[in-house]
């Protein structure tokens, strides 16, 4: 294995792992929100969260790097702030994962709060306790396997992206060449055994986290139904 190579599997745990975070953070007070809500606005928000699951990603791709571009304000805004572009960059692969992992992010945690006894909630507004403390001690112990599935399945996900990431990011070595990248130009030119080895990789890591995931997952709050 090159260096090439070892790089791309560099920047890929990164990113899976910084979007991991990250779709944690956002689809934590984002499932609880809708687990408890009965808006009629509910279905539209589930079905927007719900849309990369059926969208090609290079369609999702395609729009991304229109939104990332200079000539549009969130690209204009970036470059001001950060004297460099936003498309094809790691920051517009890890913006791009985020979106296009969200639904996996989501749905374990949802399951998880729509199972939620609700009545341990009243106990604690009975006891004044402060809402800080019900979290830490009661809610997220409740959702624990929820909280690993999501996590989980947000960082494979990311490991495979290919469309939307080579769509916003290119192919820069060190930078936003991720492995299922180099498996293609490797596919591409002809070298097998380094696409072998990287697939390999991949298949094998993939494998035994869903294997991780599953055993989680016979937990009912862990959460396996999809939006």
């Amino acid at each position: 294995m090159n260096s090439a190579d070892v790089s791309a599997i560099v920047v890929t745990l990164a990113l899976a792992f910084l979007s991991a975070v990250l779709l944690l953070l956002i689809a934590l007070p984002l499932s609880w929100k809708l687990a408890r809500t009965r808006s009629k606005l509910k279905p539209v928000v589930l079905s927007c969260i719900a849309l990369p699951l059926v969208l090609p990603p290079t369609v999702l791709g395609f729009y991304l790097l229109i939104l990332f571009s200079p000539d549009n304000t969130l690209g204009s805004i970036w470059e001001g702030l950060f004297g460099a572009p936003l498309a094809f960059s790691f920051s517009a692969l890890v913006i791009g994962s985020v979106i296009y992992s969200l639904p996996f992010a989501v749905q374990p945690l949802y399951s998880g709060f729509s199972q939620f006894n609700s009545d341990m909630l009243v106990e604690a507004r009975l006891l004044n306790l402060p809402k800080k403390v019900v979290w830490r001690r009661i809610i997220l112990p409740a959702i624990r396997p929820s909280l690993m599935v999501s996590f989980g399945l947000s960082f494979a996900h990311t490991l495979g992206e290919f469309g939307v990431v080579l769509m916003i990011g290119g192919s820069i070595e060190g930078s936003t060449r991720v492995v299922s990248i180099a498996l293609f130009e490797h596919v591409e030119s002809l070298q097998f055994a380094k696409a072998h080895l990287l697939a390999g990789l991949l298949t094998g890591f993939s494998f035994i986290l869903l294997v991780i995931l599953y055993s989680l997952g016979k937990s009912r709050k862990a959460g396996w139904s999809w939006i």
